[in-house]
């Protein structure tokens, strides 16, 4: 959880909101098709981890928040550049728009996935 004090009071944000944030933020990045647990026993357990949304992990770092990421990216893009643009919109989510301090966001591409553009011949 992150908790900032301020003159006016205390300002606690959850890791589910933050979560949530992070998962919007990936859904309009160019190249990226779905999000991936880091792993099937994550998959499976996913539903029991407070706080967690498939494909996003929330962690507590000593100069801010560290995010992971876990995507699929759509076949034939270059995977760095994809990575980079959820690495800063992310950290520009969270910073600018919600004012919560991040350390670090990392990406993991889990897979590739081609797009069905309807250019099969049927058989």
């Amino acid at each position: 959880m992150t908790v900032r004090d301020d003159k006016f009071g205390r300002i606690e944000v959850s890791q589910a909101a933050i979560a949530s944030l992070v998962a919007e933020a990936v859904k309009e990045c160019y190249g990226v098709v779905g999000m991936s647990s880091r792993s099937r026993l994550d998959e499976l357990a996913g539903s029991l981890q407070r706080g967690s949304r498939r494909g996003v992990e929330i962690g507590e770092g000593e100069q801010g928040i560290v995010v992971d990421i876990y995507v699929i990216v759509e076949y034939g893009m270059r995977i760095s550049e994809v990575a980079a643009g959820v690495m800063r919109r992310v950290y520009f989510s969270l910073t600018d728009a919600a004012g919560i301090p991040v350390q670090a966001v990392n990406v993991h591409v889990q897979g590739l996935r081609v797009s069905d553009s309807g250019n099969h011949k049927p058989g």
